[in-house]
């Protein structure tokens, strides 16, 4: 007790070593530079300023802290969903507000801006914001998030970015949006919000000296994917439950590839992405796992079946060795058989590792092949349409998208599921280009729509 009380006091002290504008801005420079040790620094310094936000009750710094928890967080690929939540869930009145004072005004007119980027102008392009800088932007220089005020009931899309402005701040119009500002949030802050009743779909992009941002009104909650071409419509009955599983987790990190990109990380973010799609398109979703951690996987089925679930969906990403890591990439979709191919036996045998470790090839074969038979054909329809769905949406934006194909295989984590059930591998993380691919949000996105699409596709012809 004693020696845990002086590792307190030491912790406390240290903390309070420099003040909150000094870690703030030690913080903020490391983020600045591109080096994986600086930006952990930056990280550690914000997951401090949020202890001692928390200590003093600080909400202004709280909110700091958790941006910047955030953003360090999603460049470091760590888990930091329980952070993301808490922001969003944050009140910004506080800091949407304009100060109305007298002192207040004194006090914007005499701020002086330290930023090197400065933006020289704004304007409506068809639907995008094009903001143009006197330089090219870095990407460590925008910060994008959402917020949600529950009590006013309004949507706020924010953009902060390192950069001045050279006029005051302004307000943008466009029909069905409720409010746009433009203002100098801090003096190395130029901030965009983006205020709404009903959801936007907000996408943005960098291009040259500009920064674009896309804005996409949705009306409803809830939509209908557009029909595929060459497909007559037929209504699908979203009143379907529907089970995803992120593959690894925890103590088991899944395959670690280029740039030690982790899997379990990156599967997560994509099963994440595409529970968000199909609950807006309005199916009950559920997840063996929405954050980093283990579980079994017997324990991964068991969940789908208690939940009823109309069909199990399971995310993982491939992995090969050095020698052909550049060679090899392409997406695959898997349904539960004895497979006859030994590429499967090979992306089985290394899914499975973390339960079949002690059982032998014979004894895993001989089981696998005798659970689920009923619903073969079924996982087989469901593997190609998701197959296809993906491959649909993914080379609309990205190049040289390889079909690996659909295959059969024996995977433990689809054994003993009722229900339909199929293993996706979104990619092959040892290979340089995909793996940067999997860790671009664009490209997740792209892969959560395609796979949504493919559900859809599935009851509708089933």
């Amino acid at each position: 007790m004693v020696r845990f009380v002086v590792l307190l006091f030491i912790f406390i002290t240290a903390l309070h070593a420099l003040s909150d504008k000094e870690v703030l801005k030690r913080a903020n420079g490391f983020m600045k530079t591109s080096k994986k040790s600086n930006q952990f620094r930056a990280y550690n310094d914000y997951k401090n300023l949020y202890l001692r936000a928390l200590m003093s009750d600080n909400n202004k710094l709280k909110l700091s802290a958790l941006q910047g928890i955030v953003q360090s967080g999603e460049k470091l690929h760590i888990d930091i969903s329980q952070y993301s939540d808490e922001l969003s869930s944050l009140s910004p009145k506080s800091v949407y507000k304009t100060p109305k004072s007298k002192a207040n005004k004194t006090t914007q007119k005499k701020l002086k801006v330290k930023s090197t980027h400065k933006l020289k102008s704004i304007r409506w392009k068809e639907d995008r914001i094009v903001m143009s800088f006197d330089k090219k932007l870095r990407n460590n220089q925008i910060n994008y998030f959402k917020l949600y005020d529950s009590n006013t009931k309004q949507y706020k899309y924010v953009f902060d970015i390192h950069a001045s402005m050279l006029t005051r701040s302004q307000n943008l119009r466009k029909d069905g949006i409720d409010k746009i500002k433009i203002a100098q949030f801090n003096t190395n802050t130029l901030r965009l919000v983006i205020q709404n009743r009903y959801k936007l779909s907000i996408s943005f992009k960098k291009d040259k000296n500009s920064l674009v941002v896309h804005i996409k009104k949705i009306k409803k909650s809830k939509y209908i994917a557009p029909t595929p071409h060459g497909i007559t419509p037929k209504s699908v009955k979203r009143n379907k439950v529907i089970v995803i599983d992120a593959g690894h987790g925890g103590k088991d990190p899944g395959a670690v590839g280029y740039k030690k990109y982790r899997e379990k990380v990156v599967v997560l973010q994509i099963a994440q992405e595409l529970k968000r799609v199909l609950s807006s398109r309005g199916y009950k979703v559920h997840m063996t796992r929405d954050s980093d951690k283990f579980v079994k996987l017997r324990n991964r089925t068991r969940f789908a079946n208690k939940k009823k679930a109309d069909l199990f969906i399971s995310i993982h990403a491939n992995a090969v060795g050095k020698k052909i890591a550049q060679k090899v990439h392409g997406i695959e979709c898997y349904f539960l058989a004895k497979s006859r191919s030994s590429r499967a036996k090979k992306v089985a045998a290394s899914e499975n590792r973390a339960d079949l470790s002690d059982m032998g090839f014979y004894g895993k074969d001989t089981f696998l092949s005798t659970l689920n038979s009923h619903n073969i054909v079924a996982a087989n329809k469901l593997a190609i349409d998701l197959q296809r769905g993906a491959l649909g949406s993914l080379k609309k934006s990205f190049k040289n998208v390889k079909d690996a194909g659909v295959r059969e295989g024996p995977f433990w984590v689809l054994v003993g599921a009722q229900m339909p059930a199929v293993l996706v591998e979104v990619g092959f993380i040892t290979n340089p280009k995909e793996a940067k691919r999997l860790v671009n949000r664009k490209y997740q996105k792209s892969m959560a729509l395609g796979l949504a699409n493919g559900v859809e596709r599935y009851f509708r012809n089933n």
